[in-house]
């Protein structure tokens, strides 16, 4: 059976009806910071459970409910969150970490170094330059992760 979680970061207030889409069906929801407004979290609840941390933008009295980094162990696999790769001071691989999720940069990107997926699922929220607007999917199989970004202008 597979466990599906949707990634998401820099909504920056903004929650796309794309994204929504997209991430229906999903049994969990990671959002990597730059939340922008609160009503996003709420709204990304009831699509499924949420683990949030704050980024950089979130700096007004709600954002205090949300850690700088968090740990999260979903379907026998544990994922490390932070804004801002750039910060990380912990090592993955001691940690036993199978996944890295962050965002701030609002460029999509996966990497593998040493069997730790890095992943940032880019930005979901307002355009930013000609960057694109993408969040991801995060299947957890009987063999490992299978990893997908999804470009929300073409959905």
């Amino acid at each position: 059976m597979t466990f599906r979680i949707g990634i998401i970061s820099d909504t920056h207030g903004l929650l796309r009806p794309e994204a929504e889409r997209r991430l229906a069906g999903v049994d969990h929801i990671i959002h990597g910071g730059d939340i922008g407004r609160p009503e996003i979290i709420a709204a990304l609840q009831q699509i499924a459970p949420v683990t949030a941390i704050r980024g950089n933008v979130d700096t007004a009295e709600w954002a205090a409910n949300y850690a700088d980094t968090a740990l999260v162990r979903l379907a026998g696999r544990t994922f490390y969150m932070l804004h801002d790769l750039k910060t990380l001071q912990v090592s993955p691989v001691a940690l036993g970490v199978d996944m890295v999720v962050s965002g701030h940069s609002h460029v999509p990107k996966l990497t593998i170094v040493d069997g730790v997926h890095y992943l940032n699922p880019g930005s979901a929220g307002h355009r930013r330059f000609k960057l694109p607007i993408t969040l991801a999917t995060v299947d957890i199989v009987p063999d490992g992760l299978q990893t997908a970004i999804h470009d929300l202008t073409s959905s």
